[in-house]
């Protein structure tokens, strides 16, 4: 048996979920962790999943819709969490903690026709341990203004995420950077957290192989969702929402795997969600 075939064998025996069928797989994951998730988007997930030994069950990467400006539309990257990140730290052994994140101070102002009040800066500290029991500092120090992510391709205004949370976003942001910096053999790759909303310009895995493909290829490529396209449809979705045959989060992550939803547009679905509450 060659070093690959037995690599692949000794990942499925210590991951039993890459031991199911593909099908099989496939369908758990659309209807638990990537609910309404294209399969080709699944398959990605399953691709990195493969080539780095990881369980796709524990949900390490994250699906995320992002503009691509060389085909100027929408499109599915696989991106890994900041849990993941935290994860591989806490296994090499060499982790020792985590500061708590330290703010710049409070800025207020107009953010692309948005007022908002926002930290200047994150930082945070990751400590590692390293030959001989010596505890060394890796510090992040993450700037808000240049990293929250945008409302859309034509906008400057923050996204819903960064309007709502301006401070847990850019801690995020900061520690994903620190974690870099202390464990540089996990790669370098940015985090979903800190990439939602913002232009694709990198590579991505190959679903059915695990490689490295060029950038700009092997994604689905999604339209922007109209005004009068989501007008059209809006009672239809609302009825699936109201009468609970699917949640406004399910509906959404549906949604977005065929077209790009506005941060308007995904309050409305959220909305529903609460129409029986009053």
């Amino acid at each position: 048996m060659s070093t690959e075939k037995t690599n692949v064998a000794q990942i499925k025996q210590s991951l039993p979920a890459l031991a199911m069928s593909e099908d099989e797989l496939i369908s758990v994951l659309t209807t638990s962790l990537y609910p309404g998730a294209a399969i080709q988007s699944i398959k990605m997930v399953l691709g990195y999943c493969k080539a780095t030994g990881l369980d796709p069950m524990q949900k390490p990467v994250h699906i995320v819709p992002m503009w691509d400006k060389n085909t100027k539309a929408m499109r599915d990257v696989v991106m890994p969490g900041i849990g993941l990140y935290r994860t591989q730290a806490a296994r090499s052994g060499n982790y020792a903690g985590v500061t708590e994140p330290e703010f710049g101070e409070d800025i207020t102002e107009d953010v692309g026709g948005v007022r908002m009040t926002f930290p200047k800066f994150c930082k945070v500290t990751v400590k590692r341990a390293i030959h001989g029991g010596a505890v060394v500092d890796f510090t992040a120090t993450e700037f808000w203004k240049e990293n929250y992510a945008t409302a859309g391709k034509d906008s400057t205004a923050p996204n819903a995420m960064w309007k709502k949370r301006p401070y847990g976003q850019i801690a995020k942001c900061a520690e994903a950077q620190a974690l870099r910096k202390a464990f540089p053999e996990f790669g370098a790759a940015p985090t979903a957290d800190e990439m939602e909303g913002k232009p694709f310009e990198g590579e991505t895995i190959d679903g059915s192989t695990g490689e490295i493909m060029p950038k700009n290829t092997g994604n689905p490529v999604l339209e922007e969702c109209s005004a009068e396209k989501f007008e059209q449809n809006q009672a239809a979705w609302r009825d699936l929402v109201v009468s609970g045959k699917k949640t406004a989060d399910a509906l959404i992550a549906m949604l977005s795997t065929k077209a790009i939803l506005t941060d308007d547009q995904k309050l409305t679905i959220d909305s529903w969600s609460h129409e029986g509450d009053q």
